[in-house]
């Protein structure tokens, strides 16, 4: 017995997220604004579905066998979705960290069960750096795998496969745009391409944090990076087997300013306690709906990714003192 509300597997819970009408966001654009709730997934964040994929992925082409051990680098919810993934089939995991993540990442990730290895962070470069660590340590772990979710196309197959196809479906048809940031480039690069080949006129717009190298390399085919962002798990140097063919149609850079405004309004006026990379999504979401309408496009409807719970930065972007420590404005609340 399956359906929506009944499922015969645990893993089967990842997927098939709702999609949600942000009416402040939609009124900021003059055009209707939908968001895609990842954080409904059972990991709560967008990354369970790269995490199913490249688990299944490893099984299907025999490299990881029963009592094998999965290992990667991640800035925290990659890592607990491989967690939950590998505890419903019988895997160990090995996760890697840079140590300025958000506490409740690390606290979740041990309470997973996961082995939790953190690093300074560091530039990709250097051999020290979390990814390369990852996988040094996968290379020294019998029976294991590296997740290798940067350059392991399953992760934007994962979003070929079910994110894109879910977005189509629940839209009607009737979709102009597709935005979001850039971690690995799992989740733009495979809803773009998702939804492209149901529709090649939808517009994919990468919305870029300030730090990150991608909107430059877009805009003027430069890989430059400008300024510096708070926001944890996205944000990309350098173009990754994941963004390669990603059918990015323009850009956007987005400060922590904007999308801290955009994560206090959904709070507050529609009740959505999200992270930073969501806010800075829907700011970007804002941005390609203007253009879209601008552009003289009808019945404008853009859709973009909330990306994970604002429960997961109650230390960071939910804390008063972290937050000017970091010159960011603190929400009014926090100060009571």
């Amino acid at each position: 017995m399956t359906g929506a509300l009944v499922q015969n597997s645990t893993l089967d819970l990842i997927g098939n997220t709702p999609l949600v009408l942000l009416k402040g966001a939609s009124e900021a654009a003059g055009c209707e604004i939908w968001g895609k709730c990842e954080f409904a997934n059972p990991g709560a964040s967008v990354k369970d579905r790269a995490a199913l994929w490249i688990v299944r992925d490893a099984e299907a082409r025999g490299e990881l066998k029963p009592g094998g051990t999965v290992v990667e680098g991640t800035a925290g919810n990659t890592g607990i979705g491989l967690a939950l993934v590998a505890n419903a089939l019988g895997y160990k995991t090995v996760i890697v960290m840079p140590d300025n993540q958000s506490k409740e990442k690390m606290d979740t990730l041990r309470a997973l069960g996961a082995e939790l290895v953190t690093v300074p962070p560091t530039k990709f470069a250097d051999p020290a750096h979390f990814v390369h660590t990852s996988r040094r340590l996968a290379g020294e772990t019998p029976g294991a795998v590296w997740a290798n979710q940067f350059d392991n196309v399953a992760n934007r197959k994962a979003h070929i496969e079910s994110t894109a196809p879910e977005i189509w479906e629940q839209m009607g048809g009737r979709i102009d745009g597709f935005t979001c940031a850039a971690g690995t480039g799992g989740t733009i690069a495979g809803v773009g391409l998702g939804l492209k080949a149901f529709d090649e006129n939808v517009m994919i717009a990468l919305t870029d944090p300030h730090g990150a190298a991608l909107y430059n390399y877009y805009a003027h085919g430069e890989l430059r990076a400008e300024g510096s962002s708070v926001a944890e798990g996205i944000g990309q140097g350098r173009i990754t087997a994941n963004l390669e063919g990603a059918p990015i149609d323009t850009q956007f850079r987005i400060s922590d300013e904007e999308g801290l405004e955009w994560v206090r309004r959904l709070l507050t006026e529609e009740g959505l306690c999200l992270g930073l990379s969501s806010g800075i999504n829907v700011a970007g979401a804002v941005e390609l709906g203007r253009k879209l309408v601008a552009d003289g496009r009808k019945d404008v409807r853009v859709a973009t990714i909330l990306c994970d719970t604002g429960f997961r930065y109650l230390s960071t972007l939910w804390n008063a003192e972290w937050l000017r420590a970091k010159g960011l404005p603190v929400f009014p609340w926090l100060d009571r």
